[in-house]
């Protein structure tokens, strides 16, 4: 079969190597000019940023063994870290204990890993569907080309986009149209800092109570990244609602300050940049492993399905869901 698969994070990379594997022709078409969706890393002048995931864990059986398959290639390394959880710059133990992981020397890495042998076409943006009998014509639109051309055509069709893009596609085509349309991603703002000198915290990463902060991270803590003193900042999902639509310099203005708040810390940064993930995470997430209608053969993945874990927007949910809607394909 010919598939394609829009969007190139960790959920379409995983269900584009299954779909592979299985003996099936796979384009991935790719908005953005980089593969590893919100598994990214901004890079620098003082180095980089894992500005969105910020580590993973593993609950399955399944994903643990993919984890230890991606140690023995070196891709990911455990992060030995000291996390708390901080109030009003007092800390406390956390009580979330497990092993995290960690590609390096940056989490857009493992994408990249991933995606080597496989037909990627970034900066290419699907703007629609079309039936082509029992098959499918994409409708891609680049930056060079000012008129969107048509690709395909195409047996099978999987989207692993956040629900509200995959929406938009889905619209009257599918089985399971409303059910993507339910659901919601919330958004998450960050903040990069990068200090000429050491802050001296005693900890490489906190959740942060009390605060327009929901987390904060010393990037250069983890294995095999770049020295240097940079920590990554992510508001709160009801911090960053109410804040979407602000100029990114108040942000980074606002954000600046509950760092200071949050850790005590005096130390001005040299380098500070905002980033505004519109799909963070899933607020109620949909209970199974994919949506598949086997009719239209066309199948939604991604980190916004529980896959029988608790909640969802891990890699792990990411992982799995993409090599289920894979499976599909194959039993289609």
């Amino acid at each position: 079969m010919h598939v394609a698969i829009i969007g190139a994070g960790l959920a379409g990379l995983s269900a584009a190597r299954q779909c592979q594997a299985q003996g099936h022709h796979v384009t991935v078409y790719e908005r953005s000019s980089g593969v590893s969706g919100r598994m990214n890393t901004r890079q620098t002048e003082l180095g980089g940023f894992d500005y969105g995931a910020q580590y993973f864990t593993a609950q399955s059986d399944r994903f643990k063994k993919e984890v230890a398959d991606w140690r023995k290639l070196s891709w990911v390394m455990p992060w030995e870290s000291r996390l708390v959880k901080l109030d009003h710059g007092m800390t406390q133990s956390s009580s979330r204990e497990s092993q995290r992981y960690v590609p390096v020397p940056g989490m857009s890495s493992l994408a990249k890993q991933l995606a080597h042998g496989l037909d990627v076409r970034l900066e290419q943006q699907v703007q629609a569907l079309e039936a082509h009998g029992d098959q499918w014509i994409l409708s891609v639109k680049t930056d060079e080309v000012p008129v969107a051309a048509s690709a395909g055509p195409f047996d099978a069709v999987i989207l692993a986009i956040p629900p509200e893009q995959a929406s938009v596609l889905l619209k009257d085509k599918v089985s399971f149209s409303n059910k993507v349309s339910e659901v919601r991603l919330q958004p998450c703002w960050t903040l990069m800092l990068g200090f000429q000198n050491p802050l001296n915290l005693e900890y490489d990463g906190a959740w942060v109570e009390n605060s327009r902060l929901g987390w904060i991270a010393r990037d250069t803590s983890k294995p095999d990244h770049r020295a240097g003193e940079r920590w990554v900042c992510h508001a709160s999902h009801a911090w960053s609602i109410e804040h979407l639509e602000d100029d990114h310099e108040r942000v980074k203005e606002k954000l600046s300050k509950a760092f200071h708040e949050a850790t005590g810390s005096p130390i001005q940064a040299i380098h500070a940049l905002t980033h505004r993930w519109r799909f963070a995470q899933a607020d109620v997430p949909l209970a199974e492993s994919h949506l598949w209608d086997k009719q239209k053969k066309i199948g939604v993945c991604g980190d916004w399905f529980a896959v029988g874990l608790e909640g969802a927007g891990r890699v792990e949910n990411a992982f799995l869901s993409g090599l289920a809607v894979a499976g599909a394909i194959s039993a289609a």
